[in-house]
């Protein structure tokens, strides 16, 4: 890894991203595009050490408290996050300051911080956004190879409900000819629900691929998954969106399942949930 002084740290849909990079090795990751312009290799996280300084001073002076987003482009739980707590560092601020927080992660390094995310949920609001694409562990050790199994994320999940914390479920990619099946769609979901989760976030079943992002995926295709590239290749070429040839039944039991269950279910209705700051709030003193 290696560290850079940031100019800034809060984007304009109040987001943050502490690192750039990732360490769990996901064969899907979209971060890895070229579009995203990285010049340093992907694993070489870089580090914006100076973000929490950065995200106090924009909180100070920001006019109206809102929720305060992390984890869109890279995992706010990699691996360098247990010694340099740089995330753990921001809660502590937006606790503080009486933001909300809401948290998208793979890693259940996110249980050391459980304290920190109880008292943010009872002081504002926080939500805990775990993405869930492989419900057996063995393959899922294959397709997100650094980071805790699925079985461990549900795990996270329960344990945030107990504590009164709503979760969100990223159900994605659905990778075509590897996950792709009725019985993960409907293992996963029904771990949701058990798991008391308040929305499923899906966009599809299938993935995108882009340049730099479609070539890492196809050669762990060839590793993995002998012959399978060929088949990607002959199906979708150069496609953005490859939806799986499931895509009709399996979105339908999802949204049946979601409806029946009461969990929200359209990435609209999540990301209004996520985004909402309860008015309640707005007039808590600082200290």
């Amino acid at each position: 890894m290696h560290f850079v002084e940031a100019k800034s740290i809060l984007s304009a849909k109040n987001g943050i991203n502490i690192y750039r990079g990732c360490t769990h090795g996901c064969i899907y990751c979209d971060s890895r595009s070229l579009c995203y312009g990285f010049t340093h290799p992907f694993e070489d996280i870089e580090v914006k050490i100076n973000a929490p300084e950065l995200l106090e001073a924009t909180l100070k002076a920001k006019r109206r408290r809102c929720m305060i987003g992390t984890g869109s482009m890279s995992d706010p739980y990699m691996h360098c996050e247990k010694e340099l707590k740089l995330t753990r560092k921001c809660l502590e601020i937006i606790r503080n300051y009486g933001f909300g927080a809401a948290i998208q992660t793979k890693s259940d390094l996110i249980m050391r911080d459980i304290e920190l995310l109880d008292e943010i949920n009872r002081t504002a609001k926080c939500v805990v956004q775990m993405t869930l694409t492989t419900f057996d562990d063995e393959l899922c050790r294959i397709v997100e190879p650094n980071v805790c199994a699925t079985s461990r994320r549900i795990e996270v999940l329960r344990e945030m409900r107990e504590r009164g914390i709503p979760t969100i479920v990223w159900l994605s990619p659905i990778l075509p000819y590897i996950n792709d099946t009725e019985e993960n769609v409907v293992r996963i979901l029904e771990a949701c629900k058990e798991a008391g989760v308040k929305g499923v976030i899906s966009f599809g079943m299938g993935l995108t691929l882009r340049d730099g992002d479609r070539e890492y995926y196809y050669a762990a295709l060839d590793r993995y998954f002998p012959g399978l590239k060929e088949k990607y290749i002959e199906k979708y070429g150069l496609a953005y969106e490859l939806p799986s040839p499931n895509t009709a039944k399996l979105s339908r039991i999802f949204r049946d399942f979601c409806k029946t269950n009461g969990i929200l279910s359209t990435p609209d209705e999540c990301f209004a949930y996520l985004n909402d700051f309860p008015d309640k709030y707005e007039q808590t003193t600082l200290f």
